[in-house]
């Protein structure tokens, strides 16, 4: 990476997830990310995420004009879920797939709504990017089960959040090195920067044109193209939902996102049936492929 040691915060010894020649390691193959980001309940906390980076008007401004979101929605989407799968299951790919975000960001640059000009690798503004997924996880758990995370577990997933960051070149001096750190930076950043911004109301909007699935598996997709203008309605009130509900309350009202009792109660009951289903289910169904892959290697591995 091109951050120095001094950038990390730390030695270049394996301590802090840094190998001898000072890049970043995945995190590991028994923590808490290897059991939550490739599990398929990730892909509904995904779009709640998505509209909090978004919210920034510095990164709002940049996939307003550099993002092909609204022309390949589906395949930025797959785009995206595959890039996440190998800052986690990806091993020394993981690094590289942190050197090619960076590369890619390099020339997003412009200005925002406001004026002021940005750059996607702004420290702050990357950094937030990357933010925007721990408290996701943590306010999702709430509902999605099979409890609240222990004061012990969110300091783990914090870390191996922290360690993610590294991966894609995001400095120890850029985020907060703590969980008890990270709210009130967390809370100062909802209170100072975000906003309802366009792209936020586009991506909640009923009336956004999303075309027919163009991914997965060719039976379904050959059913859903005929019937998608009596499908896509019902899929759009469902994705405003999961990305609002999903969205920690305080981001809710700093973005200025409606949400009622009665959907939070909507909310409870889809928790409930998700969280029953889905650890049942064998794990070539209940993990995404590229986790599936990693955890059946490991394993194997770990038996030679």
């Amino acid at each position: 990476m091109s951050s120095t040691s001094s950038d990390r915060g730390g030695s270049t010894g394996s301590e802090g997830g840094r190998t001898a020649r000072d890049e970043p390691l995945p995190p590991p193959a028994d923590g808490m990310l290897w059991d939550l980001a490739g599990e398929v309940r990730v892909l509904l906390t995904l779009p709640a995420a998505l509209t909090m980076q978004v919210a920034h008007p510095a990164v709002s401004a940049g996939v307003d004009e550099y993002s092909v979101f609204r022309t390949d929605p589906w395949g930025r989407a797959e785009r995206s879920v595959e890039s996440v799968q190998l800052w986690v299951y990806g091993d020394e790919e993981a690094v590289e797939e942190g050197r090619r975000l960076r590369r890619l960001h390099r020339g997003i640059q412009g200005v925002d709504a406001h004026g002021r000009e940005y750059h996607a690798l702004t420290p702050a503004n990357y950094a937030w990017v990357h933010a925007t997924g721990f408290p996701v996880f943590q306010h999702s758990r709430r509902y999605l089960g099979p409890r609240p995370y222990t004061p012990e577990e969110e300091r783990q997933l914090y870390a191996e959040w922290l360690q993610v960051g590294r991966i894609l070149g995001i400095r120890d001096r850029d985020m907060p090195q703590t969980v008890e750190e990270f709210w009130p930076y967390f809370r100062q950043r909802l209170s100072e920067e975000v906003e309802r911004t366009p792209v936020v109301e586009e991506l909640i909007s009923l009336g956004r044109r999303v075309p027919p699935p163009d991914r997965g598996p060719r039976p379904l997709r050959l059913l859903l193209t005929p019937l998608w203008p009596i499908v896509r309605p019902a899929f759009a009130r469902f994705q405003r939902f999961v990305t609002i509900g999903f969205m920690p309350p305080e981001a809710r009202e700093a973005i200025g996102l409606p949400w009622s009792a009665r959907q939070e109660r909507r909310l409870v009951r889809l928790g409930r049936v998700v969280g029953a289903v889905v650890p049942r289910l064998p794990e070539r169904l209940r993990f995404l492929p590229p986790a599936y892959a990693a955890r059946k290697a490991h394993r194997e591995a770990a038996r030679t």
